[in-house]
């Protein structure tokens, strides 16, 4: 087995817990300001005495409340301040967060207040409440509901007010490393999702060598700001939050990802963390209002010139006449993709599938750098990331420090660290069949090393399509670079047992709005363009290109365009937009039978 390890940077003590640095910075810095939440259209400072002290009264009223020592706390919210606090006021109690995705059903709200055995939950609208209630009855371990836009923390805080300063200090010291501090609930792409047990050493042991490691010159005490959009359910949201808090770097949440524009105006991040589909439609959108403006051949002219800058960059530099032409395109076209950001990104951290090098060379080239990292929820979000200065887009980057990173025989990645999950919540055979005798944790996913310790991941396998003439494909890189066109949505591609491989596909409705407009079709429908012979040849420019990154066996062959988009809302997204395969192989089985005659 070929096998890269990076040694520990940052050695944290057993005794130490996810709350120390909240109570210390607080401490010696009451008067900074470490979080702005979102007020309206501003930003309200926090100070690091302020967070302290609104943990702490949330925390006491738990206590009041009767939740215990381990005992497990649901929170079904959007990503906002409130989210950090009552996540460290949990762990200030002693207690466990068990994150709710806020779009999440009824039976999803059961399966998970049941299987994680939840004493209490905390939910931010009326809507997440009525959620909750429907299935109260048959949780009979969940004795209280509290409402953050109800007054939730306010109410707690006053009714923890007898509770005294010894009785907080013991419930908040009595958590050592390896006593457990959260379960998180895999977004569940097939099947039922399971609890990802993760302890306060996974969380810390990972944030502390990230941050004082990879991410080091981007975080910090100075004037590092990062903002969160992506749901805090995911471990991936989640770890950045650990990290913004450990580095004293100020944190920010933005509630919508879908409109998270104006707020990075206003907040500024020099920071942000994003999955791929976020970073296609920046692109996407600057394209599509270049072209609708008229100025369509100076974008892509500006995207050839960013793309060949930063490869330029890579091996050696660019030539004078290039430096020149990055120079003209910096004023024309990336200073104003720059200043949409707030104009003080220093660089984006992008996971959850793979980019693709054409759009990490063109942010680059921007000047918005993309470090494309990996992991997973059972290893406490990252395992690899990029780092500036040392990013071989393409890759996922090495190991972290104190991570071992293997690649198996058959290709699969496996993965050796602290920072690897104490096991499935009351499931000891899926924890037993993913965690070798070795300590190994076996991914699922399948890679390759490079000789400079460099992962790539090339595909999943599980999601390892076998054709009827006995070819494996992975369908992620082809689904990749199709999503990459501007009008198309999702990409799925099948093939399973089938004589070849094919793909069905959905359209971006808010780039259709543009692209109707400089067509002449400003009244047709999704269901129209769907068989519109203009949109499939858009499609097939697509698939040609997804098409010319493999061999002929595995090229797409056929593909159909669906009438509807497939989204979060339809059930057939996760959250972090990554689609379920089994629900979209069901729901469209009808579909697909078709391309196959």
């Amino acid at each position: 087995m070929r096998e890269y390890s990076v040694p520990v940077l940052v050695d944290v003590p057993s005794s130490a817990n996810l709350t120390d640095t909240v109570f210390q910075r607080a401490e010696r810095e009451p008067g900074t300001v470490r979080l702005r939440r979102k007020d309206g259209d501003d930003w309200a400072a926090v100070t690091a005495g302020e967070f302290r002290d609104q943990v702490a009264g949330v925390a006491r009223g738990l206590i009041a409340a009767g939740v215990g020592p381990g005992d497990r706390v649901a929170l079904m919210a959007r990503t906002r301040y409130e989210w950090a606090v009552i996540d460290y006021a949990v762990w200030t109690a002693g207690a466990v967060t068990v994150p709710i995705y806020e779009t999440s059903s009824s039976d999803q709200v059961k399966w998970i207040a049941s299987d994680s055995g939840a004493k209490a939950a905390f939910v931010e609208l009326p809507s997440h409440e009525e959620t909750v209630r429907a299935v109260l009855d048959e949780l009979p371990e969940l004795k209280d509901v509290w409402s953050i836009e109800g007054g939730a923390l306010a109410e707690l805080a006053e009714r923890g007010a007898e509770v005294s300063d010894e009785t907080l200090n013991e419930r908040r010291t009595g958590r050592g490393g390896a006593d457990l501090a959260t379960i998180v609930y895999t977004s569940g792409t097939t099947g039922r999702p399971k609890g990802c047990a993760l302890t306060h050493d996974n969380l810390l042991f990972t944030a502390r060598n990230v941050a004082y490691g990879p991410l080091e010159q981007l975080l910090g005490a100075g004037d590092g700001a990062v903002l969160l959009f992506l749901p805090l359910a995911h471990v991936f949201a989640r770890i950045i939050q650990v990290v913004a808090v450990e580095t004293g770097t100020v944190l920010g949440h933005s509630p919508n990802m879908k409109n998270v524009g104006p707020d990075l105006q206003t907040f500024r991040p020099t920071l942000l963390l994003g999955v791929p589909r976020v970073f296609e439609k920046v692109y996407n959108a600057a394209e599509q209002k270049a072209v609708s403006g008229g100025k369509g051949k100076i974008f892509h002219a500006a995207a050839d010139v960013s793309v060949a800058w930063s490869r330029a960059e890579t091996s050696g530099g660019a030539g004078l006449g290039l430096r020149l032409k990055h120079v003209l395109f910096d004023r024309l076209v990336y200073g104003k993709l720059r200043a949409a950001t707030g104009g003080r990104l220093r660089a984006a951290v992008c996971g959850g599938s793979a980019l693709g090098e054409r759009l990490g060379h063109f942010f680059r080239g921007v000047g918005i750098e993309i470090l494309e990292g990996w992991g997973l929820t059972e290893t406490s979000a990252p395992s690899a990331v990029n780092i500036p200065g040392a990013n071989k887009i393409g890759t996922v980057g090495k190991p972290f420090p104190g991570v071992t990173i293997g690649v198996g025989e058959d290709g699969e990645v496996l993965v050796k660290g602290r920072h690897v999950f104490a096991g499935y919540w009351n499931d000891d055979k899926a924890t037993a069949e993913t965690v070798d005798p070795g300590g190994w944790f076996h991914t699922g996913d399948i890679g390759e090393l490079d000789g400079d310790g460099y992962l790539r991941i090339t595909g999943r396998k599980k999601e390892l399509i076998v054709t009827a003439a006995g070819k494996n494909v992975a369908p992620g890189p082809l689904e990749d670079l199709i999503r990459a066109h501007p009008l198309i949505s999702q990409a799925m591609v099948v093939g399973d047992d089938r004589p070849f491989v094919a793909a069905i596909v959905t359209l971006d409705p808010e780039a259709l709005e543009q692209w109707k407009g400089a067509n002449g079709k400003a009244g047709a429908t999704l269901a129209g363009l769907s068989t519109d012979p203009a949109i499939l040849a858009e499609v097939q420019k697509a698939v040609d290109r997804a098409n010319a990154s493999v061999s002929k066996a595995e090229q797409i062959k056929k593909f159909t365009v669906l009438d509807i988009d497939i989204t979060e809302e339809s059930g057939h997204l996760t959250p972090t937009l990554k689609v379920k395969r089994n629900l979209v192989m069901r729901d469209f089985a009808q579909q697909i039978d078709s391309l196959y005659g």
